[in-house]
């Protein structure tokens, strides 16, 4: 029985565990919101609000934990200097996942992880998406149009 193991493995050794939530940790920190698996996801978010709730308390014993856990530098000045302050006024919940879906080739469920006070630039690149999409449903449509009167003569 597993009573009382909150630890998801993710099926990975608990080395290879942790370099990956490290990495996704630094990935989010660095591009505000990530695509990956549901449950990746959800193991990222307690990690990525004790890095938030680290940032916030900005001291140096904060930034050298921070940075044995991330390894990285320049993310954890990003995090301290630009993530924390914006989530200075909130006590949790630094972060959102939104659910997309099934990946086509294994079925995996998928989901964005980004921050909830995220800047107005990754609402850009979402906007983008959908002009991508738009304009390829707009050829779909122009086709469908042009069988239409064929289908009705």
């Amino acid at each position: 029985m597993r009573h009382q193991k909150k630890t998801v493995k993710l099926g990975r050794t608990a080395e290879h565990r942790k370099a990956l939530l490290s990495n996704q940790v630094c990935s989010l920190i660095e591009h505000q919101r990530i695509k990956t698996t549901l449950a990746k996801a959800k193991a990222v978010r307690p990690l990525a609000d004790k890095m938030v709730t680290l940032g916030k308390k900005n001291s140096l014993h904060a930034r050298r934990t921070a940075f044995a856990v991330l390894r990285q530098k320049d993310a954890v000045k990003k995090l301290f200097d630009e993530i924390a302050p914006r989530a200075a006024n909130r006590n949790g919940g630094y972060t959102r996942i939104i659910k997309l879906g099934q990946r086509k080739s294994d079925a995996a469920p998928v989901a964005f992880i980004e921050w909830v006070d995220a800047p107005e630039a990754v609402e850009e690149t979402a906007g983008e998406q959908k002009g991508r999409k738009g304009k390829k449903s707009g050829a779909e449509s122009s086709k469908s149009k042009k069988s239409e009167p064929a289908a009705g003569e």
